[in-house]
């Protein structure tokens, strides 16, 4: 019996290792996460972030100092000129979209709205691949409703 028992053992410690290696490989093949680049400016910090799947993040930043929100969707890995799309808007209906859509190398937008005290819906997209974020950030750190498409 003890002899089985180091057995089972050592089978349970080589399927553990190699589970370990496996995720292990897997983790180092995934893409390097986009950035933030900045491209809202001076005094913006990032508030919210959610990924547009294998193609880049997309980033919603404040400035306390101007009250305004800001959204920028940001490439993985820039390269040829690709489909690209960011928005933000107000919850509640309070204000018009803003919206930058083209094809872009790295990123698309900034885009900017006012958004002290107010809950805001953003998101973008990269080729195919969309997500947006509704009811987020009313003047504390929500984390809304993500929609990945």
């Amino acid at each position: 019996m003890k002899r089985s028992r180091a057995i089972a053992g050592s089978a349970v410690l080589a399927v553990a290792g190699i589970a370990m290696m496996a995720t292990a490989t897997t983790a180092s093949a995934a893409p390097t996460a986009a950035a933030y680049n900045g491209a809202c400016g001076s005094g913006y910090k990032v508030v919210n972030s959610v990924p547009v799947t294998g193609k880049g993040t997309v980033y919603l930043t404040y400035s306390a100092k101007t009250g305004k929100n800001c959204v920028v969707t940001v490439r993985n890995s820039p390269g040829k000129r690709v489909y690209m799309y960011t928005y933000l808007t107000a919850t509640d209906g309070s204000s018009d979209w803003v919206y930058d859509s083209g094809q872009y190398t790295s990123y698309a937008g900034p885009v900017y709205l006012p958004g002290k005290g107010i809950c805001v819906d953003w998101g973008g997209a990269i080729e195919s691949v969309s997500v947006s974020v509704s009811g987020s950030n009313c003047g504390r750190m929500a984390a809304g409703v993500v929609t990945h498409h």
